[in-house]
């Protein structure tokens, strides 16, 4: 048709964001209410995204996923001269509130199957000084966490869940952020499986920390300002009872997430369709598939990541290159910390260090995979790798 966009031409995006008409719906109720920042939909939020996870979980909206990993690992009690461990295969955010607090990031390499944080690497670095893990869940597909606990039970360990990439992800049948573990943190960020722009949650069982995350993330105010602002009685009191931070969530925010919440299982169940083609149609080329859940258990899909074999006829880098050539976004998940200029430097950290990590980042390519993408984009992705690989 005269004037229709050439969409096999166009560029596509590595991610985007499936944002409907109800979520414009609820923005534009937000802004026309004149309460913009947290209120009573951030708190609708909470308590819809509780109720998702399951009984007696506590929910606490943040404005990032790093904000929330900072908060649960101060109210789980971490600081100076303490340790944290977790995997250097992950986004710099994982690490770096570790050292927030004024504490020691210790990496464990992962298994080189699953790219999850290998169990008996973790029991190896556990010291006297060890107070903490902190195992992500990559990609979507769930740690295994059944000997992480026992290990965590075992030596005392503080157990705090980075699912940025997990959600609705289960194991052993059970939505992560409803395991018996400490907390856990989503990650609501633009190309996420439920997306508010920028935003977090942090889940747990445990009330306590629940309401000191809930205190710092506003600086340390006692009395959240919604609270204070639409009292029927004046209530301009308030107190400071701790050096708090600025980690709120606004109700803008938050009107995307109410109703992104709703589609997560749709969400969940489109990625896991497109997962499958990938699968079946990437099966003859030169190249490691992802892992997959265990029977019965949902995998996220929220990274699809293939990774080149030997006998690859290109290098990574060049596929990439090739790919974007031909109008295809794709990216690498993740550049393992030990190799980047600060951790390096301030860590004396040797690229041999952690083998695993750095053989699944040499191999590496994260494709397009989102709710977004039609029938033709995917096989767009497919036939290319396979001008590229064959």
């Amino acid at each position: 048709m005269d004037g229709a966009p050439d969409k096999k031409n166009s560029f596509l995006p590595f991610a985007l964001p499936d944002i409907g008409e109800e979520e414009v719906q609820e923005v534009a109720d937000s802004v026309r209410s004149g309460w913009l920042t947290t209120g009573w939909k951030t708190k609708q939020f909470e308590e819809q995204f509780s109720t998702f996870i399951g009984d007696g979980i506590y929910a606490v909206a943040v404005n990032s996923a790093t904000a929330g990993l900072h908060l649960a690992l101060e109210a789980a009690g971490i600081g100076p001269g303490d340790e944290v461990i977790t995997t250097p295969y992950t986004f710099t955010a994982t690490a770096e509130v570790i050292g927030y607090l004024g504490a020691a990031p210790v990496f464990a390499d992962i298994d080189p199957l699953t790219l999850n944080i290998d169990c008996a690497k973790v029991e190896a670095v556990i010291t006297s000084r060890s107070k903490a893990i902190i195992p992500v869940h990559f990609a979507g597909l769930a740690c295994d966490m059944k000997p992480l606990l026992e290990l965590a039970r075992q030596y005392g360990l503080t157990v705090i869940e980075d699912a940025a990439h997990a959600l609705p992800t289960t194991y052993d049948g059970n939505l992560i952020g409803s395991l018996d573990t400490d907390a856990t943190v989503y990650s609501f960020y633009a190309t996420k499986t439920l997306a508010t722009g920028e935003g977090g949650m942090i889940v747990t069982r445990n009330r306590e920390l629940a309401e000191r995350c809930r205190v710092m993330r506003l600086h340390g105010i006692s009395r959240d300002v919604f609270d204070r602002y639409t009292s029927t009685r004046p209530s301009w009191h308030y107190e400071v009872i701790a050096a708090g931070f600025k980690y709120n969530m606004t109700d803008i925010a938050a009107s995307l997430g109410i109703h992104q919440l709703r589609k997560v299982p749709a969400f969940q169940q489109k990625r896991a369709q497109m997962a499958n083609i990938y699968d079946e149609c990437l099966a003859a080329l030169p190249v490691i598939l992802p892992p997959k859940p265990v029977p019965g258990d949902l995998h996220a899909w929220h990274l699809y990541v293939i990774r080149l074999t030997d006998d690859s006829p290109v290098s990574r880098d060049s596929c990439i290159a090739q790919m974007a050539e031909k109008g295809i976004g794709c990216s690498v998940h993740f550049i393992p910390l030990h190799l980047h200029p600060y951790w390096r430097d301030a860590y004396g950290f040797k690229p041999e260090d952690f083998p695993s990590a750095l053989r699944a980042y040499q191999q590496a390519i994260s494709l397009p995979i989102y709710t977004k993408m039609e029938a033709a984009d995917q096989q767009r992705v497919i036939d290319a790798l396979y001008e590229i690989l064959q």
